[in-house]
């Protein structure tokens, strides 16, 4: 007798009330992977899509060909804008939880990806985050205050009231504006890309999307585009493990690495650490290398996990064991990055602690700061009359009529 097709359920490795399981999380030793020239052929290193590029071992030393070699003063700048973001974070979370702001995202347990990235990049460079890219900001100098006036919806909001809160954007410092659509980002990066190729700047894109976002149809778009043009962009998959409350199983994780998508359409994949500080740099620094020299694209998956709730409005101890993050093979990457500045002398638990102290402080005045521009209870306030701006270049009488009449009201 033939027994029919039975359709295949992705499944959590592990259920609230359940020991964390991360068995299926393939890795490979620290310094293991070479490193390859930025002109090898993409059928030359489809390897690197599925193993794993890591340089700090378990001992905190920076090992193997992926070595940045970065200077410790450029590591400890690293580890501020880490320790500023998730301090910020903290910080914004609590602040909603009191009915201050009304919604937020926290990057917790993701700060490298941002941060090691946005300082292997150029200031020149173009960034098209996702709505846990807070790392970016810290890192092209964003002030505090202007992050905290548009989770307020103030009168200093650089969206004036227009957006969700998390969602900027700023034009001066090269950062794109965040969409609440998922995966829209992805095509417009490699849109700017081409356009600066066309033009014969040496300029890059860079791109984040999160794992669930890869069965999203922008996503096949912009890696279709980025190859057939070799468009000079940088799309990066930040594979946290969870969309929401679905596992990345469901997006094709369980079946290959995300990372291997990219020599399916013909550009590199690089399957890397997403917590280790070096290697995130590293892989971002060889991309870019290679996109301004003509080599077009790299797909990078990034093995992370979301620490900290998909957001204010989830509750993830009801779909994962509570004690997940601290089970995460991979570690943090704000420890993992100190550890290795005191194993190599340049940084201290003493020294750590200041440096929150310090950063707490800074995050407190900003927040005072910001709420003189007003708040959701008190104000000033944003003008009405803003609406109708920013949208049509030439308003039509229908909605002349309208700003009238809402005038007549306020008067």
């Amino acid at each position: 007798m033939t027994r029919g097709s039975r359709l295949h359920i992705p499944h959590p490795p592990a259920r609230p009330g359940e020991e964390p399981d991360f068995s299926y999380l393939e890795t490979s030793p620290a310094g293991a992977i070479a490193r390859p020239d930025i002109n090898a052929k993409t059928a030359d290193i489809e390897h690197l899509a599925v193993e794993l590029i890591r340089v700090l071992d378990d001992d905190h030393n920076a090992v193997g060909p992926w070595d940045p070699r970065l200077d410790p003063g450029e590591l400890q700048i690293g580890l501020r804008h880490m320790l500023l973001t998730r301090i910020f974070d903290a910080r914004m979370q609590r602040i909603q939880r009191q009915g201050k702001i009304t919604f937020y995202m926290q990057s917790t347990g993701e700060e490298a990806v941002s941060v090691a990235q946005g300082m292997a990049l150029r200031p020149s460079d173009m960034c098209f985050p996702s709505y846990r890219n807070q790392g970016l900001y810290m890192v092209r100098g964003r002030n505090l205050v202007d992050l905290m006036c548009q989770c307020l919806s103030n009168t200093r909001d650089m969206c004036k009231g227009r957006q969700l809160p998390i969602m900027y954007h700023w034009a001066e410092g090269n950062i794109f504006s965040i969409s609440g659509n998922l995966g829209t980002q992805f095509p417009q990066a490699v849109g700017w890309a081409m356009a600066a190729a066309i033009k014969g700047e040496d300029h890059i894109a860079a791109s984040w999307i999160g794992d669930g976002t890869t069965a999203e149809a922008d996503f096949h778009y912009a890696i279709t585009f980025a190859s057939v043009y070799r468009a000079p962009v940088i799309l990066n998959v930040v594979n946290n493990q969870w969309a929401i409350s679905t596992f990345q199983g469901f997006a094709g994780g369980e079946k290959r690495p995300f990372a291997a998508r990219g020599p399916g359409v013909g550009i590199p994949g690089l399957r890397v650490d997403g917590n280790d500080f070096l290697a995130v740099h590293a892989a971002t620094q060889w991309a870019a290398e290679r996109a301004r020299r003509g080599g077009g694209a790299t797909l990078i998956e990034h093995v992370t996990y979301r620490q900290a709730a998909h957001s204010t409005s989830d509750d993830p101890s009801r779909y994962r064991p509570k004690n997940d993050a601290a089970a995460w093979p991979l570690g943090d990457p704000v420890e993992r990055l100190k550890d290795h500045l005191i194993k190599i002398g340049e940084w201290s638990e003493d020294r750590h602690e200041a440096l929150i102290k310090e950063l707490e402080h800074v995050v407190q005045a900003a927040w005072k700061e910001s709420n003189k521009y007003g708040t959701l209870t008190e104000g000033p306030w944003l003008d009405n009359d803003l609406m109708f701006d920013d949208v049509l270049k030439e308003l039509p009488p229908h909605l002349e009529k309208q700003r009238a009449e809402l005038r007549a009201l306020e008067e």
